[in-house]
């Protein structure tokens, strides 16, 4: 084949007629070149000189110097080069690409290169930001960004406290460990970039080319190919590898195709943040919980990122399935010279959820009651008010929820047993928890304002045009079923390929379980439209998102609506402790949740099969630490992931409760399904052990290092 627009048009032909997809990886050309990234080997550091080996023909540098356009990948906060110019903040940065025919020959020019650094001390945790105010990385600041927000009065409620309960909790990183590394094929024909790969978000990528290259929107074309999984780390990550694929297409005036190997993925692509949450419920007099003050500090690495809006997810979540009146909540992302972290299926929830959850097992302790029971007496019900203050106006089955799967795991009666059973080295932990699905605040009205469009053809068929990705989740099947149900033709009338940005509007990215419920509804109503023009010919409709009257959202102050809509769910996980060899084995998994309608039960159940192992690979299993600012773990030989036979299958079950504003009633629920498994995880192992647990992964030796502490 003679070019990349050949490449596509075989790789649709061949999924659709053969059965099989091809990924970056499996496109071919004559003329393709490859891309390696050398990066740095410094922590923090000034780059004094780059000595250059002599080059062959037909093999090229690509430096910050090849960028025509502004060197800042366009996130929140334009600070992170495509390449680096004259310093490095984390090991991993991309500095330089070199471009050629052949790859051991790319490797051999890299092994000569050498890079002259005056290195600067590292910034490398939490605490070292903390400390060091005057050593500042990001503009004169130690952290990325500070949040605080207030509800109520919670000085009044500290000056009647009868009792106070404190908690710190600590979360690592987490790797997406997704199937297919970051991969990208990039050729400039007719005067125009067209880049295709393994991407989540095709219009981020779009707008990174454009900032980088300075051309405008027609001279830019981005296509999804089949894409071997994301969780997240595909999601603002690719930007940079597009950039960099495309700068070596442009210099080359050749097709090229840039592809991790797994350590380089590992190593230098965004994880789950780390992080720090401090927790301080006050209790009066008849022992009822009055108010909290809770602090979340997270590691967000060397450059910002999409940490503000983890960050600002997390303070949201924190607060947990309760309704506490008075609450202070602040929130710091740290800069340091760690890897940079990013987004992460559940986006700040699973930590955030891990602390509440464990906080409340500990007041219970305190108070001498069950944790469940404690828990009911606070769940959120309709016409409560969140953490932010917005009105929660769907019916919330909190009390269902917890209902049925105490039912199905026998969580009550087993929790008796085990606590009677002091020192049995079993246990069984219960978390309850939700997902804000959607964007934060007012996003999908004022940063995303996503846009749909169906076309009909005479031949009664539709074709879906979106920039929704898949990535697994199975939305080339659930937004052809929307579809179809609307028009009441069969889903084979219904088309819905990769997204081509020549082609789909801008959606929005696939992030914030927000494709079914935002996406969806849009679809919806574009087919209603579409259906009342059936008997036309050919024509074409489009469908932008309409933010709902009844929701309301101050971003300066973080009041109002945080999110359109809540999922809701509660996970069961029982545990043996081995009382030898300190390993957790998991005897039983349990999930009950709320999605509204599932569009489809097979998706929705493999959706939580994946998130149970997802969350429960990242309570007990999933080391990754940075060690003067070098992950330890780069590999899926020393970075350990579930297998199918590491965890049982979980038993689960759904709660009928269709939400108004949704397709056919549907909420969110990719994320959700990850959320609440390594607090119920982590419960069960604190009543196992008998000791408080106070960080996740729980490994075996974080569990000998807490039986031998005698408090």
């Amino acid at each position: 084949m003679r070019n990349i627009s050949e490449a596509i048009k075989r790789f649709d032909f061949d999924e659709k007629i053969e059965g099989r997809a091809q990924y970056a990886a499996d496109l071919k050309d004559r003329q393709m070149l490859y891309v390696k990234t050398l990066r740095s080997e410094k922590a923090r550091a000034k780059i004094m000189s780059i000595k250059y080996p002599p080059l062959s023909p037909g093999y090229f540098i690509v430096d910050y110097r090849d960028i025509p356009g502004e060197n800042r990948l366009p996130l929140v906060f334009e600070d992170q080069p495509f390449l680096a110019v004259d310093r490095v903040n984390y090991i991993g940065e991309p500095i330089l690409l070199v471009v050629g025919p052949v790859k051991k020959k790319i490797l051999a020019i890299m092994q000569e290169i050498r890079v002259d650094y005056q290195e600067l001390t590292p910034i490398l945790n939490i605490a070292e930001a903390r400390q060091r105010q005057e050593d500042f990385i990001f503009e004169g600041k130690s952290c990325f960004v500070e949040y605080e927000y207030e509800k109520g009065d919670i000085t009044e409620v500290k000056k009647k406290a009868w009792r106070v309960v404190e908690d710190e909790f600590r979360t690592g990183y987490q790797e997406q460990a997704y199937l297919e590394t970051q991969a990208i094929v990039a050729a400039v024909e007719d005067q125009r970039i067209t880049v295709c790969g393994s991407i989540q978000c095709p219009y981020y990528i779009k707008e990174a080319l454009r900032q980088a290259l300075g051309w405008p929107e027609e001279r830019i074309r981005v296509k999804q190919l089949p894409t071997g999984g994301g969780f997240g780390g595909k999601e603002e990550f690719p930007s940079l590898v597009a950039v960099h694929a495309a700068l070596a297409a442009l210099k080359a005036h050749k097709p090229v195709q840039l592809v991790y190997d797994r350590q380089e993925d590992i190593s230098c692509s965004t994880k789950r943040h780390p992080a720090v949450i401090r927790l301080k419920s006050y209790l009066d007099d008849r022992q009822r919980i009055t108010g909290r003050e809770i602090e979340v500090m997270t590691d967000a690495g060397a450059y910002a990122g999409l940490s503000s809006v983890v960050l600002q997810r997390m303070i949201f979540s924190v607060g947990g399935v309760y309704n506490i009146e008075n609450l202070k909540i602040r929130g710091q992302a740290y800069a340091t010279n760690n890897v940079v972290s990013g987004a992460f299926r559940g986006f700040g929830g699973p930590q955030a959820f891990f602390a509440m959850e464990m906080h409340m097992e500990n007041i219970a302790r305190a108070l001498h009651m069950e944790a469940l029971a404690l828990k009911r007496g606070y769940f959120l019900r309709k016409g409560d008010t969140s953490t932010t203050g917005g009105k929660l106006q769907s019916d919330i089955k909190l009390a269902e929820i917890v209902e049925k799967i105490d039912k199905i795991s026998g969580y009550s009666r087993k929790r008796r047993d085990y606590d009677a059973a002091d020192g049995g080295f079993r246990g069984i932990g219960c978390s309850v928890f939700f997902h804000g699905c959607g964007f934060t605040g007012s996003g999908e009205q004022e940063i995303i304002k996503p846009k749909v469009r169906l076309r009909k053809y005479r031949d009664n068929t539709v074709q879906i045009c979106v920039s929704s990705s898949e990535i697994g989740q199975g939305c080339l099947t659930t937004l052809r079923k929307i579809v179809a149900q609307v028009l009441e033709i069969p889903v084979e009338q219904v088309q819905y390929d990769y997204p081509d940005s020549d082609i789909c509007p801008d959606s929005g990215p696939t992030v914030a379980s927000r494709t079914v419920m935002i996406v969806g509804k849009l679809l919806y109503d574009c087919a209603r439209k579409v259906k009342a023009r059936w008997q036309e010919g050919e024509f074409t409709v489009d469908q932008a998102y309409v933010y709902p009257g009844h929701l309301q959202w101050d971003n300066e102050h973080f009041r109002g609506n945080a999110y359109p809509e809540y999922s809701w769910g509660a996970n069961v996980v029982e545990v043996a402790v081995d009382p030898l060899t300190y390993e957790v084995k998991v005897l039983g998994t349990w999930a009950v949740y709320d999605i509204g309608t599932p569009i489809d039960e097979k998706i929705v159940k493999g959706q939580i099969d994946g998130g149970m192992a997802q969350g429960l690979g990242y309570g007990c299993l999933e080391v990754l630490e940075s060690h003067g600012g070098r992950l330890r773990q780069n590999n899926f030989t020393n970075y350990a992931i579930p297998t199918a036979v590491d965890f049982p299958a979980t038993e689960s079950g759904l709660i009928d409760n269709p939400y108004e504003y949704g397709p056919f009633g549907a909420r969110g629920l990719g994320e959700l399904s990850l959320v609440g498994a390594a607090p119920a995880l982590a419960a069960a192992v604190q009543q196992a052990i008998g000791r408080r647990v106070r960080q996740i992964p729980l490994t075996p030796e974080y569990i000998m290092e807490l039986m031998d502490d005698e408090d």
